[in-house]
């Protein structure tokens, strides 16, 4: 599970005007628009499903964080698990 349905909410609601923007640049090059717009927006897009990314990492982790206390004794946090997650982003 990713989160609280208020958090899948803002995430799924961020991965839905990505796709708006994609939809978007892909109508630019089709109509020949200028190189430099396409990529201005090509580049919007793109922080926009990193910060969708970042989000759905940030909630994994606080939920592994808070899962901690559950956690039996000798039971790490699969931290090179999250390392992986956030170096994908990157």
């Amino acid at each position: 599970m990713i989160g609280d349905e208020e958090e899948v909410t803002s995430i799924v609601n961020r991965l839905r005007r990505a796709h708006g923007q994609l939809a978007g640049v892909i109508g630019m090059i089709e109509d020949g628009r200028d190189c430099k717009d396409v990529v201005t927006q090509l580049a919007a897009v793109s922080r926009a499903l990193d910060r969708a990314g970042f989000k759905i990492v940030a909630t994994g982790l606080r939920e592994c964080m808070l899962d901690d206390a559950d956690r039996p004794a000798g039971e790490n946090l699969d931290v090179a698990q999250l390392e992986k997650l956030f170096l994908a982003l990157a």
